[in-house]
């Protein structure tokens, strides 16, 4: 599934807090928050695309879950943070190449052609990954070696990179080929942008294959980069994207320019990122995977991030003048998103709300972020209830259609939506900090839901609001209108 990542390291944050955020870019998937209670995980795991059973550990946790309302085509549970405050988001498509693949294959179901025969099933993908970890996990790094493991026993069928964080760590694994896979701590001080390639541009096999300190990996990966002369790197520089990514035109359109952008924003004058001397440009191979922030990240700037449609260069679609670039690369914030989620874990807050979750559903780029705590017994009906048709009482068909809205007259809606987001997340924020304290004073992890609750009247007030300006915006410039003085 096409998506965007962002990850952020406790130095690097303006609080202190992790963050792990992704946008799930299905194709107009309809999706809900829920919490998943212990007792209706399933025992038995079974996956809809692969037609495998994995029988599960009896001891799962409490978590969240953003799955599909529509459970035809499986769960798909894409985020969520569990009673540990261990964060997971999965999964973020990414790229191969034919000499991986075709060195370990990928685990497609295989449908028996006779009655003699049986079916095969195939490995795991981002519709199960989520239910088959997070549950059971109670930190990072867990969760790593907990997904590796399914990995080298099951395989998977598609590539993919999968985030996982805790107060402290933020890990990220990357799959290769049908069983192996690569994983690394992030950097404390750092941010990680990644569009849907192979990510890692560094990687530290002494350490994967010793202390195991930030970098862990298959046990027979060098083999297995050695037996099928994987290696394109040069000067004894070990590049992993050189050797399990990808190198093609498309990347040039759809992946490489959302990293420039988010880099640019980053980092926006430690490179050059515009002009004939541009360090990077938007077609760059060589682009960071992950950079040094010149000021700390805040959830606003993840959600910037993830919103972004090229403003500010020529390549925003949005430009009421034709550049000759309007449009040209794919966006960070596109029409077909389901959902978007911040996973933050603060190290400075009380235990029982160390968590926090920023749910975004529908097109980021007209959409609010709106924080939850995570580790609670339900989830208000706004963000729960979600129908698959059309409907004003919750959040997602909301999201949906302001954004349809909004951008079909884009220039006279898009200050509505700002304040909207703004409005949002201010009134969030304060009711968040009031709660942390109130928690902290009192003890009471109860009082948690009673602030989900406060948020959620208060998102659905703010949405009203701005639907009624959006649509008396969008009213004004319908094509019959017509403006002869006679009200």
């Amino acid at each position: 599934m096409s998506c965007t990542t962002v990850l952020v390291g406790k130095n690097a944050s303006n609080d202190h807090s992790t963050m792990i955020a992704r946008t799930d870019d299905g194709f107009f998937d309809v999706k809900k928050l829920i919490i998943v209670d212990p007792k209706k995980q399933p025992r038995t795991y079974k996956s809809v695309i692969s037609h495998l059973k994995i029988d599960l550990p009896d001891n799962p946790m409490r978590y969240t879950s953003c799955p599909s309302v529509d459970p035809t085509h499986g769960v798909w549970a894409a985020t969520g943070i569990n009673a540990a405050n261990v964060g997971m988001t999965a999964t973020e498509t990414i790229t191969s190449n034919p000499r991986v693949l075709a060195a370990d294959p990928l685990v497609v179901y295989q449908k028996a052609k006779s009655r003699k025969e049986k079916d095969i099933p195939g490995g795991i993908g981002e519709e199960d990954i989520v239910v088959l970890v997070l549950p059971y996990i109670h930190s990072a790094r867990e969760g790593v070696e907990r997904l590796a493991s399914l990995l080298e026993q099951y395989g998977t069928y598609e590539s993919n990179g999968i985030a996982f964080n805790d107060e402290n760590e933020v890990w990220w694994l990357e799959t290769i080929g049908g069983h192996h896979w690569i994983a690394k701590k992030v950097p404390d001080d750092v941010c990680v942008v990644n569009p849907n390639q192979f990510g890692m541009d560094s990687f530290d096999l002494q350490d994967a294959f010793g202390k195991k300190e930030s970098h862990l990996c298959s046990s027979d990966l060098f083999e297995f980069i050695r037996d099928n002369h994987l290696d394109l790197n040069q000067n004894g520089v070990f590049n992993p994207r050189n050797i399990f990514g990808s190198h093609s035109d498309m990347d040039h359109v759809y992946n490489t320019p959302r990293a420039w952008f988010m880099g640019r924003f980053l980092a926006p004058t430690r490179y050059r990122w515009d002009g004939p001397d541009a360090d990077f440009t938007p077609e760059s191979d060589h682009l960071p995977w992950s950079l040094i922030p010149e000021r700390k990240v805040a959830a606003e700037d993840v959600k910037y991030l993830l919103s972004a449609h090229y403003q500010g260069t020529d390549y925003d679609p949005y430009l009421n003048h034709d550049t000759g670039k309007r449009g040209k690369y794919r966006s960070i914030g596109i029409n077909r998103t389901g959902v978007t989620s911040i996973c933050q874990i603060r190290s400075d807050a009380p235990e029982a709300v160390k968590g926090i979750e920023w749910i975004c559903f529908g097109p980021t780029t007209f959409s609010a972020a709106v924080p939850v705590y995570p580790n609670v017994s339900r989830i208000p009906d706004y963000l729960s209830k979600v129908t698959l048709d059309v409907s004003t009482d919750n959040l997602y068909w909301n999201s949906r259609l302001l954004a349809v809205m909004a951008d079909a007259n884009y220039a006279s809606c898009v200050q509505q939506i700002e304040r909207y987001e703004l409005a949002v997340m201010t009134k969030a924020r304060k009711i968040i900090k009031e709660y942390d304290q109130k928690i902290a004073e009192s003890s009471d992890a109860s009082l948690a839901e009673k602030a989900n609750d406060e948020i959620c009247s208060m998102v659905k007030e703010q949405t009203s609001v701005a639907m009624n300006r959006i649509i008396l915006e969008a009213s004004k410039h319908m094509k019959n209108g017509y403006n002869l003085a006679d009200h």
